[in-house]
């Protein structure tokens, strides 16, 4: 397999580096059939990309930002499923030709991606079949996050998936500063606000993160990686997604950098919560 490109060795038709690392792993030759069509769009907080249970017309290649999966259900409460970063594609089901999704996708950190409708990957796809392949990859680790999410969700506490969201979320994010409510982050872990509240100022207790009037900032980043390392999937499981995401050739590990021995303590890591408490 080719090594992965890194940001910037390619462009769009814009000219703007690509930094997504599934088109940076394509081929030299699939990625010139791919890139005539791309189409940079910038991604506004609280965008949503697609609507649950709505026609998918476009898939999205984020080159920054980041995308909550969320799970709507019949009674109108959500909760996130998974989060796609520049590691990833957004909009899974109608690149394999499904015309509805049951998630909401939506924007939580802003960003820029390209956009692609559908259809013309669709076509792509016929012409050129080995394309598939490398979505196809990425299609399986995300789901199995997804499924490990659902998982988490259901069995652990609220602090521990606290945790485990900032870790996933500054593994895909570069900047610092993520504007969030608290509302909004309850209904990303599936829990009410009161909730947050308290599993912010355990970790705060524990000086773990840094918890103030609109933002929390990483100290210990080792530290809230071992809250959330019992959220880790078994490990034959584990395995699989690591070997997967080795021949996908993608850097981003979910959380997993969070016991890497270069990665400083002391992040500086703020997520900004506008109008909380």
């Amino acid at each position: 397999m080719s090594q992965l490109l890194q940001p910037g060795e390619r462009t769009g038709p814009d000219g703007k580096p690509v930094s997504n690392q599934v088109l940076l792993s394509l081929s030299t030759r699939q990625f010139r059939i791919v890139r005539p069509r791309l189409h940079l769009v910038r991604m506004a907080h609280h965008d949503i990309l697609h609507e649950s249970h709505r026609k998918v017309d476009n898939i999205y290649f984020p080159n920054g930002g980041l995308i909550s999966l969320v799970i709507v259900m019949a009674n109108g409460k959500t909760a996130e499923a998974g989060v796609v970063g520049n590691e990833g594609v957004v909009g899974l089901e109608g690149l394999f030709g499904l015309k509805r999704s049951p998630l909401r996708e939506i924007v939580q950190v802003a960003g820029t991606a390209y956009r692609l409708p559908a259809t013309r990957l669709q076509k792509i796809f016929q012409s050129v079949p080995e394309i598939l392949f490398r979505f196809s990859r990425f299609a399986v680790v995300n789901r199995m996050q997804v499924s490990q999410t659902a998982a988490c969700n259901r069995l652990h506490e609220i602090d521990q998936r606290l945790a485990r969201w900032l870790l996933m979320t500054q593994d895909r994010v570069q900047a610092g500063l993520l504007p969030m409510t608290h509302d909004f982050l309850a209904t990303m872990l599936g829990t009410d606000r009161s909730s947050v509240t308290a599993a912010a100022g355990l970790l705060q207790k524990l000086k773990i993160i840094r918890y103030t009037r609109g933002s929390v900032t990483v100290l210990n980043r080792k530290a809230l990686g071992e809250t959330m390392r019992v959220l880790q999937p078994h490990p034959r499981i584990q395995r699989r997604v690591n070997s997967l995401k080795a021949d996908f050739g993608a850097s981003c590990t979910d959380g997993e950098s969070s016991s890497r021995v270069n990665q400083p303590e002391a992040e500086g890591f703020t997520w900004g919560m506008q109008g909380s408490a």
